[in-house]
């Protein structure tokens, strides 16, 4: 299919550009950018005046409930919120039930996503049969069957030699682990600590929970030269942490949530469950560490941190209640929130491009070769790159409402109930491989 995409201002932080001008899309390539030939004849135009072109957003933590979740469809519902997030490539955790530890299961997800076209996936397999943090997985097989790196999700190895040997095996065939750092003695709590727990008796989570961590991986890093992606760093400590690692030119990249980037603990206010995520919400001083880390390149890339939570789930004691929010849908917005490009109609060229960068080159960098073909071309807008594109129009407005959320996990924290945030940027079009995954005009007349 041949796709004209008229009078849109592109942007490609990757490669600086920032324009208005026409793209063309032939099969899943990008074919011209900027001079279209006038003997090119399209099947569809799209007028995108007003609208932002950019490459398609990739999401670092995305949790689909499968498999484990097959009967309620989550996979087709949370991969039509990626693509309805304006989000083209996501990774996923091996979390599941059973876990990622076997190739024919990751074989089994990866062709239910293909045949869906809503999104590309790209799971991280189970570095521990089970995530007992005991036995290695084959590492080797899960990464003929399509796995990108290896993961423990949110449980931590308890045995460091384990760790280490995990380590060493990856490091050998040039895997990536991603960890989240956390002590699991130390972990065990629901809020950060801090006065906010403790004036709501709050079991809390100390800072040291996560520095340990992370000093633990740093040597192990060391000797074992294994290249090792830290997840979810939630705290100003953290950051210094991950900022001397990479200034001595360890092989660390690091994300942050949005959770972590926009909310403090204070958001907790009296035991609102839906703020009840992990990492734990922890002081404004650690949210504005993480905000300059992400903006000085500490932090490579903005993760949703998307994990459905039932409402059976969610709606008990913050104590009780299951850590996790619905984010894919919102990570654009907060994007261009953070970086400051929703404070106008047409953003700045600089916050523009600091926003679409942790969400797309960012998260590309930290992806490196385990993306194959597509290595050199996602995350970007480049002639002969592969066509997965979002078409956003930054002046819309919006505040989010639970209800009309495409996932089937309706809990977020970023309900306008509780922050009174206003977002701005609404994705119009998504397109994946040149295909449309998601058109919001076909949704509004449904």
């Amino acid at each position: 299919m041949k796709i004209l995409i008229k009078n849109g201002r592109m942007v490609d932080p990757a490669s600086g550009l920032d324009q208005v001008g026409d793209l063309a899309i032939t099969a899943s390539r990008i074919t011209a950018l900027g001079n279209v030939s006038a003997d090119f004849e399209p099947d569809r135009v799209i007028d995108a005046t007003g609208l932002i072109v950019a490459p398609g957003l990739v999401d670092l933590a995305v949790r689909l409930r499968e498999p484990g979740h097959e009967h309620e469809g989550m996979l087709e519902s949370e991969l039509a919120a990626a693509a309805a997030g304006g989000v083209t490539s996501v990774v996923c955790l091996p979390d599941t039930d059973p876990t990622l530890d076997e190739p024919g299961l990751v074989e089994m997800l990866k062709l239910r996503a293909r045949k869906l076209s809503r999104c590309r996936l790209f799971p991280l397999g189970a570095l521990t049969r089970g995530l007992k943090g005991e036995n290695l997985t084959e590492m080797a097989e899960l990464h003929e069957a399509g796995c990108v790196g290896y993961s423990q999700a949110e449980v931590p190895i308890k045995d460091t030699q384990v760790l280490q040997r995990a380590m060493q095996y990856a490091a050998t065939f040039g895997y990536t682990v991603w960890l989240r750092p956390q002590d699991p003695w130390l972990g065990k709590g629901v809020a950060a600590s801090g006065a906010v727990a403790t004036r709501l008796g709050l079991s809390g989570v100390p800072v040291s929970a996560e520095t340990i961590a992370i000093h633990t991986i740093v040597e192990l890093v060391r000797v074992t030269g294994a290249r090792v992606h830290l997840c979810r760093i939630s705290s100003a400590v953290g950051v210094d942490l991950v900022r001397q690692a990479k200034a001595q030119g360890l092989p660390i990249t690091a994300d942050v949530s949005i959770n972590s980037l926009m909310l403090t603990d204070v958001d907790i206010g009296y035991f609102n469950s839906s703020m009840r995520v992990t990492p734990a919400l922890r002081q404004g001083r650690d949210r504005d560490a993480l905000r300059a880390g992400l903006l000085d390149g500490t932090l490579d890339a903005l993760v949703s941190d998307h994990n459905p939570v039932s409402e059976d789930e969610k709606t008990l004691p913050f104590g009780e209640a299951t850590p996790g929010a619905t984010g894919v849908e919102l990570l654009l917005s907060l994007a261009m929130k953070w970086s400051g490009a929703d404070q106008q109609d047409q953003p700045a060229a600089e916050s523009l491009r600091q926003a679409l960068s942790v969400v797309t080159q960012g998260p590309v960098k930290v992806l490196g070769d385990a993306l194959g073909s597509l290595t050199h071309s996602a995350g970007r807008l480049v002639e002969g790159g592969v066509a997965d594109i979002v078409l956003f129009d930054p002046t819309v407005r919006w505040q989010v409402q639970p209800s009309a959320l495409v996932s089937q996990g309706k809990h977020t924290p970023f309900a306008f109930e509780s922050t009174g945030f206003e977002l701005a940027g609404r994705v119009r079009l998504t397109l994946v491989a040149g295909q449309v995954a998601h058109d919001a005009q076909d949704r509004d007349q449904a």
